[in-house]
């Protein structure tokens, strides 16, 4: 039986619906929130977050679908996580939602200083892609800097547009959404039957997350709708992403600082590096400067959990720990972590008809 079928029918059994609440409302969040809905339709669902759209780590990022590598997590699994959110994004780029969720195709290069490795040679997501080749040599003169390049198309979600779309989607299917500060999933169980985790940062101090640290990231958007291709240094640090509305430049990693104060110099610095890339660049306006603490680690923590406390028990899926790959993973860990909560209904049906027995 399809997983899909399999949990429907688990969650029409006689259990009262289900209380799933999901904490917090990025791209990760929602998009999760999403998924359960769709997976299990008499859950109730709600979103728990002290911060939405246009606050969030998630509206900071460029949503662009370039695959960020989690050393802790097998690269079949990233492969399939990258997949599926490209898979569906690609299908709303080609409906008539695609301007109001913000998603589009946008072509560009990937260039490298030196020889590249094996690996970034031939990424293990430029078959995902569309048209993934190396570059030309007539196309490496716009990089004089660079040895080799590939070029590709991918996807790019605008936030907030797309982050507001999933909301609207949400709303329609009865999911509530609440501004609220979780300190402890325990203040929760009292409301829920069960807790979906996806806090990002705030996963540190929620349940005391000590392998999550904050990469900060500061970008720019500015106005220059003359640039129509991205261009992502290999190193991943300085890149140009062009939008609907604007066009991101970036970037810095630095590990462990959580200050969300722009930084000057690293404006100078980043605008200077994007304009050595694309000097037309230097013509910009309506510079506007954001920061946000990517949450990193080794893997993503996407799992299920058993929370016990004086003899109750309190099931959680934890869903978190994008880091710089949130958006090009999002749908695939979602459907994941909702396979996760239908295996915690399973569970809880289980035990309540063990009960009746």
């Amino acid at each position: 039986m399809h997983v899909g079928a399999s949990l429907l029918r688990l969650c029409t059994l006689d259990m009262a619906a289900p209380k799933v609440a999901v904490i917090g409302a990025g791209v990760v969040g929602l998009s999760t929130a999403l998924c359960i809905v769709e997976t299990c339709p008499s859950c109730s669902v709600t979103v728990l977050s002290d911060q939405f759209s246009p606050n969030t780590t998630s509206n900071v990022a460029a949503g662009i679908l370039i695959p960020h590598t989690y050393p802790g997590t097998p690269i079949h699994v990233q492969k399939q996580w990258f997949k599926e959110t490209f898979t569906y994004l690609f299908a709303l780029s080609n409906s008539n939602e695609a301007s109001e969720a913000g998603v589009h195709l946008v072509s560009g290069w990937q260039i490298f200083k030196n020889t590249p490795t094996p690996k970034e040679e031939l990424p293990f997501w430029s078959d995902v892609v569309l048209g993934f080749r190396p570059m030309s040599e007539a196309e490496l003169q716009k990089f004089p800097q660079h040895q080799f390049g590939q070029a590709f198309t991918t996807l790019k979600c605008e936030c907030p547009p797309y982050l507001l779309w999933l909301e609207k989607r949400l709303k329609a299917n009865g999911v509530q959404m609440y501004t609220r500060k979780v300190a402890d999933l325990w203040e929760l169980h009292s409301e829920y039957n069960i807790i979906v985790n996806c806090s990002g940062i705030g996963a540190h101090q929620l349940v005391g997350d000590e392998k999550l640290l904050p990469v900060r990231g500061q970008v720019l958007k500015v106005h220059a709708p003359w640039v129509k291709n991205f261009i992502r240094d290999g190193d991943g640090l300085t890149y140009i992403y062009p939008g609907i509305y604007s066009v991101t430049l970036g970037g810095t990693r630095e590990k462990e600082k959580w200050s969300l104060s722009p930084d000057p110099d690293t404006t100078k610095d980043i605008f200077e590096r994007c304009c050595s890339l694309e000097p037309s660049l230097w013509g910009a306006q309506d510079i506007e400067v954001k920061v946000g603490l990517r949450p990193s680690r080794w893997c993503v923590r996407l799992e299920r959990q058993v929370l016990s406390r004086g003899g109750v028990k309190l099931p959680v899926v934890h869903n978190y720990g994008h880091g710089a790959g949130g958006f090009s993973v999002h749908r695939g860990t979602a459907k994941e972590a909702a396979r996760l909560v239908g295996e915690c209904i399973a569970a809880l049906q289980g035990s309540s008809s063990r009960a009746k027995l």
